[in-house]
């Protein structure tokens, strides 16, 4: 895996554009929304942002602006998401989001719409119930209604009485609707869900966002496709302020075709699409299809702007993010100088110095230690100059020096390093995300783990875990740092906290829908070793047994850490008394590991050792396969 890989690593990495923006659009619609995204683990050994695997991330998506040709007719469409993993805290304290959202509509009333003279709506919430049925039954009030409760939003008021009048308003433009698809009433539905997640109550928000996907019809012209696509990017926000970030790429998916098939696959809006989807993807941790995606907005971008732009600037930013994730650090770094080249040409000085924090890191990769040492440093100027000493980013890059001086066997540097790092953490600056200091947390107890400083560790995952505070948006998050004190607790030898910590993350994992990830097939690998230290055979082999079914789908039945619960669930087995089934899967592991390792690697001979032992007890011969003298002598391994 790369280096670290923080929240400035994409911080501003996707750029606020009109991704549907049609000069021609004219129906009232969709408002505009902004949320955060989160990256899914912050844990180092279970691929976290810790040892460089997916870190915060920013999201921006903007959908549906339209010009102000029919604007009397009510509120402008701009439905738009912004998110930053991987991590600005979504729930609650988020009014100022709301208040975004509303401020890009139309702030005037058309003139066709009626205000009664004396009305008090949105004044109070008693009086927000006091209309009389004649008079919601009027189709006029409906705007109106909808601008009361986004003035009563920007104002600072009661969100609850903004909620009672949109949903009032909503009931109109249903009646007006008659039954017939209303965009009216989409962007109704869309400043309900918005108000929602404001409140907190994410699962609310999803019926509403379904339905408004439902409404339009594709057919009936562009407007109803991009009212769809604004749906669909919306949903996709809200599962991915849950966690649920399967469900999260499949609405974000669903709209990048709706928007491919009405402005065609090469139109540049596309591309800003393509990249927002693959950084979705880049934090679930699907780098294949997270590159594919990239590279279609590289292509797009290359064929309509110039080689400099800071949209394709941005693309190749993300693109050797990818690539250092993959391993593939000389294309990961002729990317990110590309994409540093760019923003210098542009005047981007502080995202320039994120691009330097991650050459440094594919330089560390590279193990060209001096040239990241440099990187780093001038990022650190850079970051100290615009952002203060005490900014989050400033810490993030002493982490990435203490990382790099522990890597080359300068525990006292980097020790001073963690400790710089953490004065940072521990008396942030005011208006940082507490988010970036859980991070921070996190990424120093993984050098303090690597130094074999467990106690230390332990007590900064505890700081991070308190700062969380089980927030609903954050559920992965908190589930890879659980899982990461698991291990600790495990090699500690307290293992009745350890089963604690790994029960906390599977369930997370399991409510989160991250069951099938490979992740959660390894956590469900180290909670079955838990067991078996506890004794508690059957659960250690139910575990084990999922994790199998779980890591053959997503590494296939010849990877390592296949092989690893195979082996695992062997030894369970004979621990069982069910001797036949431990001596088949361990036939199975000493014939693949023969065949990647050849017959004289140490891992093979002691399988086979432990094969011969239960062949012994159970009085039976190996089966064995006849092999080729090339498998023999194969030492290739991806071990």
């Amino acid at each position: 895996m790369p280096g670290i890989v923080n929240n400035e690593t994409l911080e501003n990495h996707s750029l606020s554009k009109n991704i549907l923006h049609q000069s021609n659009y004219s129906p009232q619609s969709v408002c505009e929304i902004h949320f955060s995204r989160r990256s899914p683990w912050k844990n180092r050994s279970f691929g976290s942002e810790s040892d460089g695997s997916i870190t915060d991330s920013e999201f921006y998506h903007i959908g549906g602006e339209q010009m102000r040709k029919e604007m009397e007719k009510g509120i402008k469409m701009d439905s738009r998401a912004k998110g930053k993993t991987p991590n600005a805290k979504p729930p609650i304290e988020r009014k100022s989001d709301i208040n975004n959202l509303l401020r890009k509509q139309n702030t005037t009333v058309t003139n066709r719409v009626i205000k009664p003279k004396s009305s008090p709506i949105g004044r109070s919430r008693s009086k927000s119930q006091d209309f009389k049925e004649s008079t919601l039954d009027n189709p006029e009030l409906g705007p109106f209604l909808l601008k009361q409760a986004r003035d009563l939003i920007l104002s600072g008021g009661n969100p609850q009485t903004a909620l009672e009048l949109s949903i009032q308003a909503m009931k109109m433009f249903e009646k007006s609707a008659n039954g017939k698809p209303s965009l009216d009433l989409v962007m109704c539905l869309h400043v309900i869900a918005a108000i929602y997640c404001s409140l907190g109550h994410y699962n609310e928000a999803i019926p509403i966002l379904e339905r408004s996907i439902e409404i339009p019809v594709v057919g009936e012209g562009q407007q109803h496709a991009i009212a769809k696509f604004a749906s669909h990017m919306q949903l996709g926000d809200t599962f991915a302020m849950l966690g649920q970030l399967e469900n999260s790429i499949m609405c974000y998916t669903k709209g990048l075709e709706v928007q491919r098939m009405v402005l065609g696959v090469t139109d540049p809006r596309v591309g800003e699409t393509c990249r927002y989807v693959a950084e979705a993807n880049f934090q679930a941790l699907r780098f294949d299809e997270a590159e594919r995606l990239c590279q279609m907005a590289l292509d797009i971008h290359g064929a309509n702007g110039s080689p400099s732009s800071l949209e394709e600037a941005a693309d190749r930013r993300l693109m050797g993010l990818i690539c250092e994730t993959n391993g593939n650090h000389e294309a990961a770094l002729e990317n990110l100088v590309l994409a540093s080249i760019a923003m210098v040409s542009n005047g981007q000085e502080v995202e320039v110095a994120s691009v330097d924090c991650s050459i440094g890191d594919t330089f560390l990769s590279l193990a060209r230690y001096d040239e990241a040492i440099l990187a780093y440093k001038k990022a650190l100027a850079v970051f100290k100059t615009h952002k203060g000493g005490n900014h989050p980013a400033v810490g993030s890059v002493f982490v990435r020096l203490a990382e790099l001086y522990n890597r080359t066997w300068k525990t006292k540097e980097s020790k001073s390093y963690c400790e710089n790092a953490l004065k940072i953490y521990e008396n942030p600056m005011s208006g940082v995300p507490s988010e970036q200091i859980a991070s921070g947390f996190v990424n120093v107890a993984a050098i303090y783990e690597s130094m074999n400083e467990l106690e230390q560790a332990l007590k900064l995952l505890h700081k991070a875990l308190e700062i969380h505070n089980d927030a609903p948006g954050q559920q992965n998050t908190i589930a890879g740092i659980e899982a990461q004190m698991g291990v600790i607790y495990y090699v500690l030898g307290n293992q009745t906290e350890s089963y604690n910590a790994f029960k906390n993350a599977v369930s997370k994992l399991r409510a989160t829908g991250e069951k099938k990830s490979a992740f959660f097939g390894i956590v469900l690998n180290q909670m079955g070793l838990c067991c078996v230290q506890l004794c508690e055979l059957n659960e250690a082999a139910k575990l084990f047994e999922e994790a199998k079914v779980v890591l053959e789908k997503e590494y296939g039945p010849y990877h390592p850490e296949t092989l690893g619960v195979y082996s695992n669930l062997a030894g369970t087995y004979d621990a069982m008394g069910r001797a036949n089934d431990a001596i088949d899967l361990m036939e199975y592991i000493v014939v693949v590991r023969e065949e990647k390792l050849g017959t004289a690697h140490f891992d093979v001979v002691d399988e086979k050792r432990r094969l011969a032992e239960l062949l012994k007890e159970a009085g039976r011969v190996r089966n064995r396969k006849t092999m080729s003298l090339e498998n023999l002598l194969d030492v290739n391994t991806y071990l």
